[in-house]
């Protein structure tokens, strides 16, 4: 079978790409190789020699039907993170570029017989909260002048009391953001077009994925590459909030494993599922398994800044794809041995954090709360 993975080129799409050859797949990639992922615009050399490339973007019809022509299943993986203000650019192409995927299948009669969309746990929002006096909470964001009084912690919509971060399923979802807005709306066209047109569709919504090949350059890769870079610089990790936030992370090769098995079972058609590693982990304590292991012993930085639309806790409950057999299996400390070495291994890394950071600021992204 040979199988189609839009951004392929990229993070999670290139070990997709390595599992399914291990499995017997013949693999083809359509990806646009565009900044600040690939910032010049090559293949990368990770990328094998039997895998057919494809220069193209997921919003042009004529690389969409040159890319589906012959394939029976699509990784649709291509996505545009970041966390500037231009907002139509995340429509344009997520949910422009997913649209178009279903519209020439169908418009072409394409013998396609399953399509996995890969999604984001950013589709919750702050997710769900336990409210000792009024039960399960889904909360809005957190508002900026909360933020800009220190006030970290999400309170009750009801009674503004404190709550506790519970495990979120895939039952309810609450975008805050521009990018979470439009992954929930990609999976709003693929699931309905899907069942609309008999496409097999899965949705998986990945939590923050972490390992080898993570981009260098990409301000919306996270605190494995932001930390990690600028620790082997000689400089502290810099801690937003208060560093208490809460998240989980899961390793990018048991994603490709989880994307494996959306490909392979039908019982996951037409479904959603969380991938993540429902363990809860502080910023603070990831700065401390990253100092470890790079042996940077300088203190993180924690200078009351904020990201404006950022979540203040959230941890993917996985029981429903566990009952599928699917497992995290590696550990965070192992995680950041890895990517660290990896990162080693590509010679003098510079610190491309500073200048991403300035440029948050001049967006209004990236804020300062009141002393």
């Amino acid at each position: 079978m040979k199988v189609l993975i839009t951004g392929g080129a990229g993070f999670i799409g290139s070990h997709t790409v390595d599992i399914l050859l291990d499995s017997g797949y013949e693999v083809r990639i359509l990806d646009s190789l565009a900044p600040p992922v690939h910032r010049e615009g090559r293949k990368p050399e990770y990328i094998p020699d039997e895998v057919e490339f494809i220069a193209g973007d997921v919003r042009n019809r004529s690389d969409m039907e040159r890319a589906l022509r012959g394939v029976k299943a699509v990784f649709h993986l291509a996505a545009y993170q970041d966390y500037l203000t231009n907002f139509s650019k995340f429509a344009f192409v997520n949910d422009g570029g997913t649209a178009l995927l279903y519209e020439v299948i169908v418009n072409e009669y394409l013998p396609v017989e399953k399509v996995v969309l890969g999604s984001s746990q950013a589709v919750y929002g702050e997710g769900k909260y336990e409210c000792p006096a009024h039960g399960f909470q889904y909360p809005p964001p957190r508002g900026l002048r909360q933020l800009e009084n220190q006030e970290w912690e999400v309170r009750c919509p009801l009674c503004r009391g404190s709550m506790k971060p519970v495990l979120t399923d895939e039952s309810r979802v609450n975008p805050h953001n521009q990018y979470a807005i439009s992954k929930y709306s990609q999976e709003l066209y693929a699931l309905t077009l899907g069942k609309r047109h008999g496409i097999p569709t899965v949705v998986l919504r990945y939590s923050i994925t972490q390992g080898p090949r993570q981009s260098f350059y990409n301000a919306y890769s996270g605190i494995l590459r932001i930390f990690t870079i600028r620790l082997l610089n000689g400089l502290p990790a810099v801690i937003y909030e208060d560093g208490h936030q809460l998240r989980d992370y899961v390793y990018v090769r048991d994603v490709a494993k989880a994307n494996l098995l959306a490909l392979q079972s039908d019982e996951m058609n037409y479904e959603i599922f969380n991938v993540g590693s429902s363990k809860a982990t502080s910023v603070l304590q990831y700065a401390a398994i990253l100092s470890k292991v790079t042996g940077n012993s300088l203190a993180p930085e924690v200078p009351g800044e904020f990201r404006l639309g950022d979540t203040r806790h959230i941890i993917s409950d996985i029981s429903k794809l566990r009952k599928l057999g699917w497992e995290p299996a590696t550990p965070l400390e192992m995680i950041a041995q890895e990517y660290v070495s990896w990162v080693k291994r590509q010679g003098r890394v510079e610190d491309y954090y500073s200048p991403a950071i300035e440029l948050m600021r001049s967006k209004g992204v990236l804020r300062k709360a009141k002393e």
